[in-house]
């Protein structure tokens, strides 16, 4: 695995602007030349970019709502890291391509966070339902937090563009 240099922050932090920059623009607002730009895309495509995607207005296409769901699994529920669970977890996941992120972590006596993306609260409570139904008997709690994408009260929307610049400064002095 390559070690980024200063320049692979500087193109990175770009991407995460505008994905669709061409290597020419990139080179120009960088100050280096179009081939060496081609070649550091080409190495942080295989070693720290997990994917090029688009972000939509989820609100425009009909998504009113964002949930971030906090699970605590049972102390008993030792069958947590067995392949059998996992798996079982992975076709609940497969089956639901409206759970954008999950993972492990902590806080709020939670040890699991989720975040999903949902039509209307008629369909969230479907999905939570089926949820209760079932991972219940492995919960010990859980409880979510439900965004409204359709508000006047979102400060930011969902992006990476912002991201960039933060990014950027990882090697800055």
């Amino acid at each position: 695995m390559m070690r980024m240099k200063d320049i692979d922050f500087k193109i990175l932090s770009e991407l995460m602007k505008s994905s669709r920059m061409s290597d020419r623009k990139l080179a120009k607002i960088i100050g280096v030349s179009q081939p060496t730009v081609t070649r550091r895309r080409a190495l942080l495509e295989k070693d720290f970019l997990s994917e090029y995607t688009v972000i939509p207005n989820f609100a425009k296409l009909g998504i009113e709502l964002m949930v971030f769901h906090l699970v605590q699994w049972k102390p008993t529920c030792g069958h947590v890291d067995t392949k059998e669970f996992q798996e079982r977890v992975n076709t609940f996941l497969s089956d639901h391509p409206n759970i954008i992120f999950i993972a492990s972590g902590q806080g709020f006596g939670m040890s699991r966070i989720a975040v999903s993306l949902h039509k209307n609260y008629s369909e969230y409570i479907a999905f939570m339902t089926e949820f209760r139904e079932k991972w219940g008997a492995h919960v010990a709690k859980e409880d979510s937090f439900i965004v409204s994408l359709t508000g006047d009260r979102i400060a930011r929307y969902l992006t990476f563009k912002n991201l960039g610049d933060y990014i950027e400064s990882f090697n800055s002095p």
